[in-house]
């Protein structure tokens, strides 16, 4: 379909684990196989998916792996709110990462229909 790494959401989801793995480190020991690896999981699902859907063969794949990608999104985003509640992160850690996930949320929606609108 497309060559994914040209994707601008692919390049942010890219980023946005990069950020997800350094802010990570801070968490505590005893979260390495908890929190940590589910956050870390998520975020990894995001552009996995869209560089996976980019190669399946028609439209309705492509959408099924973009939607999988904003439900990892959404994911993150209720995990990080969690590792904030908790004083994992904070105020500015937290706000840092979830501005950065809204934003590759618009985006991912924004090429959803727009492919959606191409069919």
């Amino acid at each position: 379909m497309t060559n994914y790494r040209k994707l601008i959401i692919w390049q942010k989801s890219m980023d946005l684990v990069t950020l997800i793995y350094t802010t990570t480190r801070i968490f505590p020991k005893e979260e390495l196989f908890g929190l940590t690896s589910q956050i870390r999981k998520s975020a990894i699902s995001i552009p996995s998916n869209i560089a996976e859907g980019s190669g399946r063969d028609g439209i309705k794949d492509y959408l099924k792996f973009l939607n999988i990608a904003i439900s990892s999104l959404f994911e993150l985003q209720t995990q990080i709110e969690i590792s904030k509640n908790i004083e994992y992160l904070d105020d500015i850690q937290f706000n840092k990462i979830f501005e950065d996930t809204r934003e590759l949320e618009r985006m991912i929606v924004s090429f959803t229909n727009k492919i959606k609108e191409n069919k």
